[in-house]
């Protein structure tokens, strides 16, 4: 068994999340509070010791190790040639924008969305189109009459898909990811999807990796994966991408490695390797945690915050709160809940969409930090909506 309930102390230790003032409480970017398993602590220390750090190949073990895990785990084969490393999803997301599309060409996205999407599209001159989730009954799904708009203006040229989907939690099916790709081959739109989140979903919940959903998906897919999200090695830059259709494969590669991020730390390929090979049971156990906490922290919400609703999700460890009953603008509640209870979360707004009344909550912490953080923010809606 696995210990999540004691998590290191992470203050001035110069992580993104964690440089807060004293009293706050982050729970706002998506970063666990969990150590690594032991196993890729272990391989890093031993990586250490050596002493050595110079430049450093990609392992004939990294290829096996990331084919391996999508066979088992996701029923997947990924032939080797259609891998390559880089050194992250979102500098690969940046990339492979540049690299496919033109300026000025638009590039569709459902939203609300990973807000990091809009930067890869706009810094590089090209044009974000918005294809808004439906939302209905306190549910997303896709309006797939409003994409196919989007698609078919012949100025789109790709679409970036989160699968499963943050933040909403959706983990889109076999069918929907089929019908996502007919509509983009029909219309001449590469799909560039972001799978980051894929081994984080509930307990007896499967994703399906949109390349495998049908032949067309995979002739017009690059997608892009990592160990990072699951298994909290964000901060060793180690992350891939997979094309099966040898044009596309060949362009994307070759701008993966113009924008020089095609090139490992001497850790990057061995924490991966370690989490893909030895890292499964401890994966197992965190899920589980991390259930439990959405369950808890629902049914929490349920009965102390009932002026708001959690969006239901099968995965990510981050909940996605409608907050619609009590503010028509998420930044000012966001302030408004630091300000008073030192809670930080991530504000609905910068993720588009219909976001700017909801709110983003991270859970992967220990439940004693998440009871903390579920109390302040009980406490910081009730005094925003009477003030």
């Amino acid at each position: 068994m696995y210990d999540f309930d004691n998590t290191p102390n992470r203050r001035r230790t110069d992580s993104l999340k964690w440089d807060v003032a004293d009293n706050a409480l982050p729970m706002w970017v998506a970063d666990m509070d969990f150590a690594a398993a032991p196993q890729i602590t272990d391989a890093l220390a031993r990586r250490v010791k050596h002493g050595v750090f110079g430049y450093t190949v990609i392992p004939d073990e990294w290829y096996a190790a990331i084919i391996s895990w999508w066979t088992r785990r996701h029923g997947y084969t990924i032939d080797r040639s259609w891998l390559q490393f880089c050194t992250g999803v979102v500098p690969a997301i940046s990339c492979l924008v540049q690299r496919i599309t033109n300026v000025g060409d638009n590039v569709a996205v459902l939203t609300p969305v990973y807000d990091i999407f809009f930067h890869s599209i706009e810094n590089f001159g090209r044009h974000v189109a918005e294809c808004p989730l439906a939302y209905s009954n306190g549910k997303y799904s896709i309006d797939f009459d409003g994409l196919e708009k989007t698609l078919k203006n012949p100025l789109t040229t790709m679409m970036i898909l989160c699968n499963p989907h943050n933040p909403t939690g959706n983990v889109w099916t076999r069918d929907e990811l089929a019908k996502i790709g007919e509509l983009c081959r029909k219309h001449g739109v590469v799909v560039l999807s972001d799978e980051i989140h894929c081994d984080l979903t509930l307990p007896g919940v499967s994703y399906t990796p949109f390349a495998s959903a049908s032949e067309t998906n995979a002739d017009i897919s690059v997608t892009c994966i990592s160990a990072s999200k699951a298994f909290n090695i964000a901060g060793l830059q180690s992350a891939a991408v997979f094309v099966k259709n040898e044009h596309l494969r060949e362009k994307a590669f070759r701008g993966l490695n113009s924008c020089e991020v095609a090139e490992p730390n001497c850790f990057a390929a061995e924490a991966t390797i370690t989490a893909f090979n030895e890292g499964e049971k401890w994966l197992d156990e965190l899920r589980d945690y991390l259930a439990e906490n959405r369950r808890a922290a629902t049914e929490y919400i349920k009965r102390n915050v009932k002026k708001v609703h959690v969006v239901d999700g099968n995965a990510t460890y981050l909940m996605w709160v409608d907050c619609s009953a009590v503010t028509d603008d998420a930044a000012k509640l966001c302030d408004f809940l630091t300000e008073k209870t030192g809670l930080i979360l991530s504000v609905g707004n910068q993720y588009r969409g219909n976001g700017k009344t909801f709110v983003r909550i991270n859970l992967a912490c220990s439940r004693k930090q998440m009871t903390d953080g579920l109390t302040r923010f009980s406490d910081g809606i009730k005094a925003y909506a009477n003030k």
